[in-house]
């Protein structure tokens, strides 16, 4: 291409000084022109890519026709320097993208001689040869030998590049061959993990459906072992409770109509448990029945750590074999009939030793202590005073005790005290209401909600049946001989005090016994009140109604009659022990026919006095009479003082 260019320019100055040119044939201008052309040379090798270098080198090879080159020094010297000045047009042609057209044809008719010598042969004249450019030309050698060693290694390291980009080539072709393997392996994976993300949704969906379900009728190694093999406790009761939950749960999906293979093949399997359950609890029952028939045990200990901690094991045998819950529950019964019928005949033998005081008709109100028949020295019961049998004392803090506990048997047989009935009465039947008042609050927390409250209160009965018979007999032993009337009515008042307490407990059950108990004490209090009328009307009528003589009538007293101190005494003390009485009581009409005997021996002991005297007389025994029961509190109490102070009144009017 500079070739073209140098001979652009060699081709305008022919045209008007050939013949100069052609005469000049001096080196110095070869020597100067090559120097410029090997400097120039070397500019566009440096600029040039180095594909172009075999261009040049063509170029430089081709023949040259000696006509070209100028013999005129001063001509070549021009030349050179349009050359020169032509290389830098060039440049700033290149630059500009060889916009002129003008240019181009300048330079094509530029003419160059070299003499005859070639470019190669011109760059490898020694430096003599070349003349003042010599070191201009070595230096442009140099640069061309240090481009070219560069250039090499430049192109070495090029094809370097190169067989690494082929391999890199090769790898990233490798790379995406196994990419391209990778990614359909990850979309057979995607649809795989799809997949498998559809069967975890749809075993989740069924797990969440089917789980209740398991849940309900599942039953655990555990648990099977412990009903089978384990020790009966309350993790023995927990997985019988679990069992019963789950035979009820299959239960209720067989009447679902469900026909799932798995609940009807664990239908036997639940049974065999529950059957197995069953013979374990028959077994704990009749063992723990059987240690209520040891002497001398303490059968509440027992009901609480055996049969109530563990009442949920009967109404599981009750829910799953009734028959055998049945049998159970009678076994119970029967052995708690013989249980409290032995415990309470020993104990009434041990109160039958208690010594007693003895009151019989001797000590009714009309009698005389001179009268009285003492009994023998060797029998139970002491004979008391009249006084003691007539006046209440210390025997009604019997009633207010707050010991509510029962004599023991042993204390009682090494008792050698005297007590009056009301003693062994209260500490008998204190200890049958709390035995079973107990007894009834265990069968109602045992047997609840198994058996109806109905069928409850049956069982009671037919326990206790005979020892209330018991009970009943040894009060009607301990009063049927009896007159201490202030002894009965004690035992009437602990009697309802034991049925308050009965109300309070809530045991209905016990109520006939309480009731029976009545029975028997009201009808004796009555009877030992007539008897003590009795006694006043015989005394009475003993009294004579004649006349006295001056002797006897100087001895008559004005005082009150000593049967008005004993009548006083026991009027107060029926008083006490009638506070909260009812109006439905006999003991106001039995005082009212006592009382009206009264009047009759004092009226018919004044008969002998004179009017004035009997005034005072009868004054005195009234207004004696009203002074003991003045401080006795209750309506009973009030009516009886109204009923005095009337007669004192009536009197009074005479005296004064």
């Amino acid at each position: 291409m500079w070739l073209d260019r140098l001979a652009g320019h060699a081709m305008t100055p022919a045209t008007t000084s050939v013949p100069a040119r052609q005469q000049n044939t001096h080196y110095v201008s070869n020597s100067s022109q090559k120097s410029s052309l090997a400097h120039f040379s070397s500019v566009n090798i440096n600029k040039a890519n180095p594909n172009s270098l075999p261009a040049t080198k063509t170029i430089t090879d081709s023949s040259m026709t000696p006509t070209l080159f100028s013999t005129d020094s001063s001509e070549s010297q021009q030349v050179l320097k349009e050359i020169l000045v032509c290389s830098d047009d060039e440049q700033s042609y290149y630059s500009l993208e060889e916009n002129s057209e003008d240019t181009v044809h300048d330079d094509l008719e530029f003419e160059v001689n070299f003499e005859g010598l070639s470019l190669r042969q011109i760059a490898e004249s020694p430096v003599s040869i070349l003349g003042h450019d010599s070191t201009i030309a070595l230096q442009a050698t140099e640069e061309y030998k240090k481009d070219r060693s560069r250039l090499e290694k430049l192109h070495s390291t090029i094809c370097s590049c190169d067989e690494v980009l082929s391999s890199v080539e090769s790898n990233l072709i490798t790379f995406r061959e196994e990419l391209a393997l990778v990614s359909a392996e990850i979309e057979i994976i995607q649809a795989r993990s799809k997949n498998l993300s559809i069967s975890l949704d749809n075993r989740k969906n069924a797990e969440h459906a089917l789980s209740p379900i398991i849940e309900e009728i599942s039953i655990s190694p555990a648990t099977v072992k412990k009903i089978v093999d384990g020790f009966i406790d309350e993790a023995w009761v927990r997985a019988m409770a679990d069992i019963d939950k789950k035979l009820k749960a299959l239960d209720t999906k067989i009447k679902d109509q469900r026909n799932i293979k798995g609940i009807i093949n664990l239908k036997p399997l639940l049974n065999n448990l529950v059957y197995k359950a069953i013979e374990r609890i028959r077994d704990f029952f009749v063992a723990q029945i059987k240690v209520l028939r040891s002497p001398n045990i303490n059968t509440q200990i027992v009901q609480q750590q055996y049969f109530i901690r563990n009442k949920d094991m009967y109404t599981f045998l009750h829910n799953h074999h009734p028959q055998l819950a049945e049998e159970i529950s009678q076994a119970y019964i029967n052995t708690m009939r013989w249980y409290f019928l032995n415990q309470f005949t020993r104990y009434e033998k041990s109160l039958s030793k208690i010594k007693v005081h003895l009151i019989n008709k001797n000590f009714a109100l009309g009698h005389d202590d001179g009268t009285r028949i003492s009994t023998p020295a060797t029998s139970l019961k002491s004979s008391g005073s009249l006084h003691e049998a007539l006046n209440l004392g210390r025997r009604i803090d019997l009633l207010k005790t707050s010991n509510q506990n029962a004599i023991p048997s042993f204390l009682a047989e090494e008792d050698q005290l005297t007590h009056y009935l009301e003693y062994p009465f209260r500490n008998f039947n204190l200890a049958l209401i709390d035995n079973a008042s107990a007894e009834f609050t265990f069968l109602t927390n045992f047997f609840t909600p198994a058996i109806p409250y109905s069928n409850i209160t049956r069982h009671f009965s037919y326990i206790f049946e005979p020892t209330f018979s018991l009970g009943q007999a040894f009060i009607k032993s301990m009063v049927s001989d009896t007159y201490d009337c202030l002894g009965i009515l004690i035992c009437v008042r602990l009697n309802q005090n034991y049925a308050f307490e009965l109300q309070r407990r809530k045991v209905p059950a016990l109520e006939s016994y309480t009731n029976g108990t009545s029975m028997i004490l009201w009808p004796r209090f009555q009877l030992i009140m007539d008897y003590h009328c009795e006694s006043l009307r015989v005394l009475t009528s003993s009294l004579s109604t004649r006349k006295p003589t001056a002797s006897e009538v100087a001895k008559l007293s004005l005082a009150p009659h000593f049967m008005t101190q004993r009548f006083g005494q026991f009027l107060s003390s029926i008083l006490q022990l009638s506070v909260d009485a009812g109006d439905d009581e006999p003991v106001s009409n039995s005082l009212g026919r006592l009382r009206v005997e009264v009047d009759r021996f004092l009226n018919k002991h004044g008969l002998v006095m004179e009017k004035k005297k009997k005034d005072r007389f009868m004054f005195n025994n009234y207004s004696l009479v009203l002074t003991i029961v003045s401080e006795a509190q209750g309506k009973l109490a009030a009516e009886q003082r109204e009923y005095f102070e009337e007669m004192k009144k009536v009197f009074g009017v005479g005296v004064n």
